[in-house]
C-alpha cells in the first residue's frame, strides 16, 4: 500500500514542480508535511529474504550481505494489527482521480495499471526473499484476509509450493505474480539462475489455473517479464502472451528497476520511475529482521528507521529518524544510498540552487 490520500493531495504540486514552476525550499517542505498522514501506511512486509534463485539483475545475488532471516510469527501479527484497509469511498475516490489524471482505466492491464489499481491496496509479501520458502505465507494471508486487508506477493514459478499456494489462496490471496522472463528453458536459467526454467513452471500454474475455476477462488494470477532491454526481449514476451492466451491471467511487461547495478539503457514508461520518489512521506517497510528500512529497494537496511520488534508503526512514522529522512531528499545528502544509487529522483534535483 501506499497513501492514497497523499498521492491525491500532493499530485497537482508535484506536476507543477516537475514541470519547471518554482516554490521555495520551505513552502514544499511545509505542504508535504501537511499532506502526510500521521498514520502508517506499509508498503511492504518482507516475511523472509531466503531466496534459491541467481537472478541476473538482482543485487541480492552479489552484493546482499545481510543475515538470512525468516520474520517471527508474532511480529507479524503484530504489524498487521497496527494497519487498516482503505474505505470504499476512498478507494472510489483514488479510482476517480486515476481515471481523470492518467487516463487509465481499472479494467486496464499494464504496468501502471498494476501500479496505480493494485500497489496501493495490498500489503506487498515480498522484498528480497521468496515468500513462497516462508512455511508461514498461508497463516499470513488468513490473518490478512481476516482484517480486510489485501494481499500480493511475488515468487519464482519455480518454487511453487502445490499445497502452500494453494493454501494461500484458500486464505483469500489477492495477488500471485510469477516472473516469467522466457519461455526457453536454457534462456529463463540465463536470467534467473540454475533453479528456474519455463516447462515445469507453466504446467504448475496451468495446474493452479484449473484448481483455481474449479474451487471458485478468487486470487489474481499475474505473469510479468522484467524489462532488461536484451534484442531478444519484445520477441519473448510475445511469445509468453501467446503462451497464456486465453487463460485467466493479467500479463504486463515490467520496466527494471535498480539500473544502477545493471544498467541497460532501458528507457521508462512507468509512472512509478518518472516521478519524484514519494517513499518518505507515502508508506513505510518493514524487513524480515523486523527493521524498518527506508523502502523497499534497500537491500541491506543501510538506512534504519525503527525497529517494529521495539516499537510501533507510528512512532517510527513519525520519529526525528524519519524527519531526517525526508529532509535528506531535500538536501540531496550526499553518501546515502538515496542520492548516490537510487534510480528515483528524489525532490531536491527540482529545486533551484
Amino acid at each position: 500500500m501506499f497513501d492514497i490520500n497523499f498521492y491525491m493531495k500532493v499530485h497537482d504540486l508535484k506536476y507543477q514542480l516537475m514541470q519547471g514552476e518554482k516554490f521555495s525550499r520551505e513552502v514544499l517542505i511545509e505542504k508535504l508535511e501537511e499532506f502526510r498522514s500521521r498514520e502508517p501506511v506499509v508498503y511492504n512486509i518482507e516475511t523472509t529474504n531466503a531466496c534459491n534463485m541467481r537472478c541476473e539483475m538482482c543485487p541480492r545475488t552479489t552484493m546482499m550481505t545481510r543475515p538470512i532471516e525468516t520474520m517471527d510469527k508474532a511480529l507479524f501479527k503484530n504489524i498487521i494489527d497496527q494497519l487498516k484497509p482503505w474505505s470504499d469511498p476512498e478507494w472510489k475516490q483514488w479510482e476517480n482521480f486515476v481515471e481523470e489524471k492518467f487516463a487509465v482505466k481499472p479494467d486496464d492491464m499494464s504496468e501502471n495499471h498494476f501500479f496505480l489499481y493494485v500497489i496501493p491496496k495490498v500489503i506487498v509479501l515480498h522484498g528480497y526473499g521468496d515468500p513462497l520458502l516462508d512455511k508461514h505465507i498461508p497463516d499470513y494471508v488468513k490473518w490478512m484476509t481476516e482484517k480486510g486487508l489485501s494481499s500480493y506477493f511475488s515468487c519464482n514459478p519455480a518454487n511453487i509450493n502445490m499445497s502452500r499456494t494453494i493454501e494461500t489462496f484458500e486464505n483469500g490471496l489477492d495477488y500471485i505474480k510469477y516472473s516469467v522472463e522466457s519461455v526457453d528453458d536454457l534462456r529463463h536459467k540465463e536470467v534467473r539462475g540454475q533453479q528456474s526454467n519455463f516447462s515445469q513452471s507453466y504446467k504448475d500454474i496451468v495446474e493452479l489455473l484449473n484448481i483455481k475455476a474449479q474451487r471458485n477462488l478468487k486470487t489474481t494470477i499475474v505473469i510479468t517479464m522484467i524489462n532488461l532491454n536484451k534484442p531478444w526481449q519484445q520477441e519473448e514476451f510475445e511469445k509468453l502472451k501467446e503462451a497464456f492466451k486465453g487463460m485467466d491471467v493479467y500479463v504486463y511487461l515490467k520496466s527494471q528497476d535498480q539500473q544502477w547495478y545493471e544498467d541497460n539503457k532501458q528507457e521508462t514508461q512507468s509512472i512509478h520511475w518518472i516521478e519524484f520518489c514519494q517513499f518518505p512521506w507515502s508508506s513505510m517497510t518493514i524487513k524480515s529482521n523486523g527493521e524498518s528500512a527506508q523502502c523497499v529497494e534497500d537491500f541491506n537496511n543501510e538506512i534504519v528507521l525503527g525497529d517494529a520488534k521495539t516499537e510501533s508503526l507510528s512512532d517510527i512514522w513519525n520519529s526525528e529518524k524519519y524527519a531526517n529522512l525526508r529532509m535528506d531528499h531535500f538536501n540531496l545528502t550526499p553518501h546515502i544510498k538515496c542520492t548516490e544509487q537510487c534510480d528515483m529522483k528524489l525532490i531536491g534535483n527540482f529545486l533551484t540552487v
